[in-house]
């Protein structure tokens, strides 16, 4: 035999310097849900080793994720069923749960980068990602409000806003906004390609923020199509995003792969909460093991083509990677 590919297999130490895709902390997102309150700290139960915390814990937290090597954050709000309304004025108001958040991260751990969702379903009485008129989602009227968003965002010290709606045309409104206020140094991370998918289910009982009728396929994703992920990114970069998401990760490997080929910019994609609930639940009967599963689907995402990595699971993939 001339061709041993086993050679290469042969050691730990062997398959480690020949190893082709390398997770690190700073490919990591970690997503964080952010309550009232204070000294709270409440499990999600549909995601088991998750939290809800007020701004006191989640200010501890963001402190054990930075000193991990943890340098994103994507922040989430819960907001009380009674400031919830289909105008979107909590989401605006400079004094919200969000913007105090991020003031309060920025003041205490500045060198961490604040990502902060912009979309308007939990600040909805509909649970909807935009504005509802006759049942229907007013594209124009929503992406108004979330120019307005963002801007708030922005003056609050946020690093990158993410806009997670998927209206036509929102990141070309959030760029002229951000431009016109003077933000010219704040980014914009696109949920680009946003799948109307069934693992969304656990974030929603986080957040309290499933869709009150109907469902989100006028404007999320049919999960049939690639080419049209391809259009909305390609859309997105020409409006004017700094990275690109695909959502959800793993049932979209193929997805993945096809923007980081038609772009130039970072691609990041969501390993999502229905994606995390599968593992813990197999792993808490006993039906696999989770530190393989976890660095096996993590890696996998990272092969496909993404930069960066929204996950629920960043704190044990450090743990995993400083153990190896």
């Amino acid at each position: 035999m001339i061709h041993r590919p086993r050679i290469l297999r042969a050691s730990a130490s062997i398959r480690k310097i020949v190893q082709e895709t390398i997770l690190q902390p700073q490919n990591l997102i970690a997503p964080l849900f952010i309550v009232e309150g204070e000294n709270i700290e409440e499990e999600i139960p549909s995601l088991p080793g998750y939290y809800r915390r007020s701004l006191d814990k989640t200010l501890e937290e963001v402190f054990v994720l930075f000193n991990l090597g943890i340098r994103s954050i994507l922040i989430f709000i819960k907001c009380p069923d009674e400031r919830k309304d289909n105008e979107g004025k909590e989401a605006l108001r400079a004094e919200g749960l969000m913007q105090t958040a991020i003031r309060a991260i920025r003041k205490h751990i500045p060198e961490m980068i604040i990502m902060t969702d912009i979309a308007l379903d939990p600040y909805s009485m509909y649970g909807h990602d935009g504005i509802v008129k006759d049942q229907e989602i007013d594209n124009d009227t929503t992406i108004k409000i979330l120019a307005k968003m963002a801007v708030s965002h922005a003056q609050a010290g946020a690093h990158f806003v993410a806009p997670s709606d998927m209206m036509d045309g929102r990141i070309a409104a959030l760029r002229q906004s951000l431009e016109n206020a003077g933000f010219h140094n704040t980014g914009i991370m696109s949920y680009s390609a946003k799948y109307a998918s069934c693992f969304y289910g656990p974030f929603r009982d986080a957040l309290d923020s499933a869709p009150g009728f109907g469902d989100k396929k006028t404007y999320q994703m049919d999960p049939a199509n690639r080419k049209e992920a391809i259009k909305e990114v390609l859309l997105d970069v020409h409006e004017g995003a700094d990275i690109v998401m695909v959502k959800p990760a793993l049932s979209y490997l193929d997805i993945i792969r096809e923007v980081k080929n038609a772009t130039n910019i970072p691609v990041s994609a969501y390993h999502v909460s229905g994606e995390y609930a599968m593992i813990k639940a197999a792993a808490q009967k006993g039906w696999l093991n989770e530190d393989q599963a976890i660095m096996e689907t993590t890696l996998s995402i990272k092969r496909a083509g993404a930069d960066l990595i929204a996950s629920y699971f960043s704190k044990d993939i450090i743990r995993i990677l400083n153990n190896l």
